[in-house]
């Protein structure tokens, strides 16, 4: 049986996310084998965009690198009855149609102009609290928090 939650020890303290296999199975396989690998580890929240949301997941760190497991980029699992209903959901980061890779991001506020077009994951089960405290903090050019926040271990 797959993991079904991750934890995300970040600088601010530890977020929690409930995986939804039963939807997105290879998401949630690409998710949890980055994890489990070290990749997201000592990487940094890169974009904060106050009530909108937080997004991780680039060793780059610039929001234009990372790869999946799958090598390169993969398929949506857009599924019907999930929807960006409120803060707290895990959603990939992608630049258009099936272009899934390591990036992804936590909704601040329901934000549903991004339904069907970004693959909802998980949701965040604990934590919820450090989530509003890294989607409060300063930024700079390019939604950039002025602060690194770091994913230390995934």
């Amino acid at each position: 049986m797959p993991a079904r939650y991750v934890e995300l020890q970040t600088s601010l303290g530890a977020i929690e996310v409930e995986l939804y296999f039963d939807h997105t199975p290879r998401t949630c396989h690409n998710f949890c084998e980055l994890a489990k690998s070290g990749y997201y580890d000592n990487t940094i929240f890169h974009r904060v965009i106050k009530d909108f949301m937080i997004q991780g997941g680039d060793p780059t760190g610039t929001g234009r690198g990372g790869s999946s497991v799958y090598g390169g980029k993969f398929e949506d699992e857009i599924h019907p009855g999930l929807k960006h209903v409120g803060a707290g959901i895990l959603s990939m980061a992608n630049s258009g149609p099936d272009t899934n890779g390591s990036q992804f991001f936590i909704t601040l506020a329901p934000t549903p102009w991004l339904d069907n077009k970004h693959t909802i994951f998980g949701r965040v089960s604990k934590g919820m609290q450090v989530v509003k405290r890294l989607g409060a903090v300063k930024t700079s050019k390019g939604d950039r928090p002025t602060e690194e926040i770091r994913i230390l271990k995934a």
